[in-house]
């Protein structure tokens, strides 16, 4: 495994450190308490440009003198002129030390005590270089933050992967597309509120410790609340609590939700990650599709400007019309099975032994699967990952979908669907089971299942089957994976990628040396993710 990067060893720590004693013998703090900055680095660029100063030439004496602030990314000694580069979150800047403006002694102590890293603020004004760069010429500097460690050794690129992930405040620094990645997951966040606020969605927060497992098929994490000396689980979804919402009189809820499911990691799967999750009354799953397909498109339009994305190399068009397929269709079609002709897991486990179909699942995990999880297992490894999308997968079957309704021309069936795109899972929605007494049943099902040892079957929820039974209108809800959709934009092919601090192995050692390459191996993702 490889050991993160931690800036430079011991004795350029230790050098850093002398530069800080020095700093405060100097008199200047090393660490003050603010800075009074005029702009950021962006704005005192446009402004800079503003100024119409020509090549080789000075801003006028009457021009503002600015006061900004960054980390010093780059630094030039040149004799009596000297060049750096400032940044900060909006960009950099080029500065100028010249002994005729600042002073000589300034000017050495900048150089002798500055190290790439360091937080710096300097104040002066403006010129244009003769190779045309906007640049301030420093009358002023102070010391803001001394940094004790250095930049990676090429701070303009930090390439090793883990250690990206693992310091990711390094990354940030050095990489630009790192950046621009989370701003883009930022402007879809923002753009799905915005849509959803428009259509009359309120926002709301609902539990993320709770008394049962429930909301989803996925083994959850378990923990003991001391104060109630109580088993609590961390939420797999937020579902059943948003629909006691809608039981309550709300119309239309949303949440962008953190959720947490104890299975295995893959590129596309994440054990904590964030999930906006809707629910509307008086629509059908038919409804919901054609508001998500346009929700979806909307929202792509706003942050990327056009329909079209790249991802993995290849473009991805999500305009024209979305098509529909069903699961019997697309298994039928990549695996010669139809799963109407298998009325129970056996019948299904033999036809997929028949065709000698490796599930890439422990066979003694494939035993215990029932025929909706069979079948879900058998589609993930025959099609999903040959659709290119944007794809609605429809037909799934009921047993595979405890919470939701069941088809009136087709009762094997649910009235869900799913967008998959790149063989990713995007959106799973559905039209809700409003029986009680129904759901009731499904769940005590689940129940029997979790305690015959599956740790992935839901478990009942009295309060919210109480709930249920004082009315709940027709609903349809939605849940999409905000990290899934951020990685598809930004073409990410991991979502570690878009997230800022993904959960990681603990390294062993001191300095972070790791135990073995073993430590951050990717576990397989299970079979109901």
């Amino acid at each position: 495994m490889t050991r993160p990067q931690t800036g430079g060893g011991g004795d350029e720590r230790q050098v850093r450190i002398a530069k800080l004693e020095q700093l405060r013998e100097d008199g200047m703090l090393p660490y003050p308490d603010r800075y009074d900055r005029t702009h950021t680095l962006a704005e005192a660029l446009a402004l800079g440009e503003s100024l119409g100063i020509e090549p080789g030439e000075s801003a006028p004496e009457d021009s503002p003198v600015l006061r900004i602030a960054g980390r010093v990314v780059a630094l030039r000694a040149m004799g009596r002129l000297s060049f750096g580069h400032l940044q900060d979150h909006t960009g950099r800047l080029q500065f100028a030390l010249n002994q005729r403006v600042l002073g000589k002694g300034a000017c050495k102590r900048f150089l002798k005590r500055v190290d790439l890293a360091d937080h710096v603020g300097l104040e002066g004004r403006f010129l244009r270089t003769r190779r045309g760069e906007i640049t301030l010429n420093v009358t002023g500097w102070r010391m803001l933050s001394k940094a004790l460690r250095p930049l990676p050794a090429k701070w303009h690129g930090l390439h090793d992967q883990e250690t990206r992930w693992r310091q990711r405040y390094l990354d940030l620094i050095v990489n630009p597309e790192t950046r621009e990645r989370f701003r883009v997951r930022g402007e879809v966040v923002r753009a799905l509120r915005r849509y959803l606020e428009a259509n009359d969605f309120v926002e709301v927060e609902t539990p993320v410790l709770a008394p049962t497992a429930s909301g989803a098929l996925a083994r959850p994490f378990v923990s003991h609340h001391n104060a109630l000396d109580m088993e609590v689980y961390l939420r797999i979804a937020p579902e059943t609590y948003l629909k006691r919402l809608i039981v309550g009189g709300y119309d239309r809820v949303f949440e962008m939700a953190r959720c947490f499911r104890n299975e295995g990691m893959d590129p596309s799967h994440l054990q904590e990650f964030t999930m906006l999750e809707w629910y509307a009354a008086y629509w059908n799953y038919e409804d919901n599709m054609r508001f998500t397909e346009a929700l979806v498109r909307h929202t792509i339009e706003q942050v990327c400007g056009s329909l079209q994305v790249q991802f993995a190399g290849e473009p991805v068009d999500f305009g024209g019309e979305w098509p529909r397929r069903s699961l019997r269709e697309l298994i039928l079609e990549d695996a010669g099975i139809d799963i109407d002709a298998c009325p129970d897991a056996e019948s299904l486990r033999a036809a997929i032994a028949e065709r000698g179909i490796d599930l890439e699942r422990p066979a003694e995990e494939i035993a215990r699967l029932g025929r909706g999880n069979l079948i879900d297992r058998l589609y993930k490894v025959v099609s999903r990952r040959k659709i290119r999308g944007p794809l609605f997968l429809v037909g799934h079957p009921a047993d595979l979908s405890p919470l939701a309704r069941r088809s009136d021309d087709d009762p094997g069936r649910a009235d869900r669907f799913q967008l998959v795109v790149c063989g990713w899972e995007i959106v799973n929605a559905y039209s809700e089971l409003i029986d009680p007494l129904e759901q009731r049943r499904r769940l005590e099902e689940q129940a029997a299942a979790r305690a015959a040892g599956d740790e992935e079957a839901m478990a009942a929820e009295e309060d919210y089957l109480v709930a249920m039974e004082h009315g709940m209108p027709p609903v349809s809800g939605f849940g999409m994976g905000i990290d899934r959709f951020c990685a598809l934009l930004t073409g990410a092919e991991n979502l570690r990628d878009v997230v800022f601090f993904p959960l990681m192995r603990p390294l062993a050692g001191p300095e972070g040396r790791a135990a073995s390459a073993e430590a951050t191996r990717p576990e397989p993702e299970t079979a109901s993710s």
